[in-house]
């Protein structure tokens, strides 16, 4: 049978389930991926789990986003990760070193294996060919022991590109058609695999930039085919011995197929606040810009430092406008500087900035008041930026260097009449780096953990009673964030170890009063409407709330990593059988949920919940590994459970 990459990599790590698309089915993680902002929380799981080292082939632990030292509680969590990591046996990558997704795929990505990443655009790892997944970081922590990772299996979206881009149109506008087209759902529960001629037009960093946004369409993740594109990027990075040849079988089928002429493809921008709100540069062109970042979790590689570069080289950005500049690492820094590109920022006024998420994770870089900021991110949610009602725009490159010469929202193909497109060549030989890299070893395991004030031991979680009866606290509407629910940014994460204290920001955006009211009411249920949870990966968004006595949450539908997540800690993820339901209930409502520990035990999809008398049936649509999880208050109950039964079998066996 002729079959396309996606399950051809899949397949090869399958461990439990059949590949049925919407079937739960259990892979073999080949390599995990921490950063700072989720590893906190996800190395105390992994510590509870009472393991002597990893068993994972290789984990990796990224400080990316908390780089703000405002006081010590950034810098005593970077501390215990580092030790952490040492005792046992994770690579640990130092602060200003660059970004997880960056930093992976230039030192340990290798084609055809598997990656869960505690950050929702491990995808990008689909420029080395390999099959990234974002997860929570409970998932992540379990993988590290050795546990299989559990999903839906996904249907496989072929998209074919063929023709190649033309001059000031890059990857980015790719992934922006995309999202064009398909939104911020439209490809949920779906891998999007690309083939056909086009693929060999784009290089490995292109490919990431796609497959990093392709989060932003609902995604559980993106592949490419392994090529001679790929061969050259490995080899640059002087790991050419990883490299193996991928692709799908010819003629091999797809659940759903798509076509994009890559040389149709013009300017792209995504206006706010969503990364869906995609139209032509041409059509917001004159808008004034106070803000321009190139780089951070996407578009910081060598290629798009450098186009940038080349474009601002001779030339001042202007008077009205900042521009910035976060690269993806410091080796991508150290390769622009030998190719003169960070004397051209430096002359251009750029402000550049060590290697790191920065601004994507509102770890400053806010705009002002009023504001319009052009950024190569991949999202703009509400006030991610860290400024209330932010107008927040997402570009390439090309569009942002524009913009930051003409101080107002610019279509770079106007640029040509002036100068000829750069076209970038990557180096045949990256300056490779990895001194900022720790590398496990066995001196290291000796190493003891280092615990700051602000680390604090994970909230006992207990199982689902037999009945819930609460009050709704909250109702909200379509595609909200983890931003929304959970919000970043340098007042917020640094709580990150510290549940008690980060549950004071829970939707406080929305709600100032809703740390407090829940509080207050002991047993609590949040109603939302469609794509609840869309973003990013972290499960504070789950544990808080449950901290907080969110027991059940109900919607029209979920995000694929929040909807594992609300099971990991224990929250019933609720969708309303008739979405009409959803306009029955309001926030004040009690609601009543009669024997729900028997209908979860029996396996019913069928959850009634009583509404002011009447009876509204909620779909509960989980696995029965998940219902195990649910029932014992969270999947770290169970599994402790569980080993500590191994433990006591072992015991008695030696007796």
């Amino acid at each position: 049978m002729k079959k396309n990459l996606t399950h051809k990599i899949l397949e090869a790590h399958l461990v439990e389930g059949e590949f049925i698309a919407g079937r739960e089915i259990g892979i073999r993680i080949d390599h995990t991926l921490l950063q700072d902002a989720t590893g906190t929380l996800a190395m105390l799981e992994f510590e509870s789990l009472g393991l002597d080292g990893i068993k994972a082939e290789l984990a990796a632990q990224y400080v990316d986003h908390n780089l703000l030292q405002t006081d010590n509680k950034n810098a005593d969590d970077h501390r215990f990760l580092q030790t952490a990591a040492a005792r046992y046996g994770v690579h640990f990558s130092r602060p200003g070193n660059g970004v997880s997704h960056q930093v992976h795929m230039e030192r340990f990505g290798v084609p055809g294996k598997t990656l869960l990443g505690a950050d929702s655009h491990t995808p990008g790892a689909a420029g080395v060919s390999m099959l990234g997944i974002g997860a929570g970081g409970l998932d992540v922590a379990l993988a590290m022991a050795g546990f299989p990772y559990y999903l839906p299996a996904p249907k496989v979206l072929g998209v074919k590109l063929t023709g190649e881009l033309p001059p000031w149109v890059s990857a980015k506008d790719v992934i922006l058609e995309m999202l064009r087209r398909y939104d911020v759902k439209g490809c949920v529960g779906k891998i999007v695999e690309y083939y056909g001629p086009g693929v060999k037009t784009l290089s490995a960093t292109d490919r990431e930039t796609i497959g990093n946004m392709g989060t932003e369409l609902g995604a559980t993740t993106t592949i490419f085919p392994s090529d001679e594109r790929t061969r050259e990027y490995l080899e640059a990075q002087g790991r050419g011995d990883a490299w193996v040849e991928l692709k799908a079988d010819e003629g091999a089928g797809y659940d759903e197929y798509d076509e994009i002429d890559l040389s149709t493809l013009e300017p792209l921008i995504a206006k706010p606040s969503s990364p869906g709100n995609v139209v032509p540069v041409r059509e917001v062109a004159g808008t004034r810009v106070g803000q321009t970042i190139v780089g951070s979790s996407v578009n910081s590689s060598f290629r798009d430092l450098m186009v940038t570069a080349r474009i601002v080289e001779g030339r001042h950005s202007h008077r009205e406008t900042a521009f910035h500049v976060n690269p993806g690492s410091r080796q991508v820094l150290e390769n622009v500087e030998k190719q003169g590109g960070v004397k051209s920022f430096l002359f251009s006024g750029a402000r550049l900035h060590e290697p790191g998420c920065q601004g994507c994770i509102g770890m400053g870089q806010a705009p002002g008041t009023g504001e319009v900021s052009l950024r190569t991110f991949p999202r703009n949610f509400p006030g991610r930026s860290g400024t209330k009602d932010d107008q927040v725009y997402l570009c390439s490159p090309e569009t942002a260097a524009a913009a930051s010469l003409t101080g107002v929202i610019t279509d770079p193909r106007d640029l040509g009449k002036e100068m000829e497109y750069p076209r970038i060549k990557d180096p045949e030989r990256y300056v490779i780096d990895e001194s900022s890299i720790v590398f496990p070893s066995e001196e290291l395991r000796k190493t003891e953990i280092v615990r700051g004030p602000n680390i604090k031991a994970l909230p006992k979680l207990e199982p689902l009673p037999d009945r819930l009866e609460a009050e709704v606290v909250l109702k909200v509407g379509d595609n909200i964030s983890t931003d929304t629910i959970m919000p970043a940014g340098n007042r917020v994460l640094p709580f990150r170890s510290n549940i008690e204290a980060i549950s004071e920001f829970v939707y406080s955006q929305v709600d100032p009063e809703f740390h407090q009211r829940s509080k207050e009411k002991g047993v609590v249920v949040i109603v939302g409407g469609e794509n609840y949870g869309q973003g990013s990966s972290r499960e504070h968004a789950a544990l808080a709330p449950r901290y907080l006595g969110v027991r059940a949450k109900i919607a029209k539908n979920f995000a694929r990593i929040h909807k594992s997540n609300l099971c990991n800690f224990g929250i019933l993820p609720l969708t309303f059988k008739d979405p009409a339901d959803y306009d029955r209930i309001e926030q004040g409502t009690t609601v009543k949920l009669p024997d729900v520990r028997r209908h979860v035990e029996q396996g019913d999809g069928e959850i009634p919940v009583q509404v002011d008398g009447k009876t509204v049936i909620t779909i509960l649509d989980v696995s029965d590994r998940q219902r195990t999880h649910l029932l014992a208050g969270g999947t770290l109950n169970y599994v402790k459970q569980q080993l500590r039964g191994k433990e006591k079998k072992k015991g008695q066996k030696v007796a």
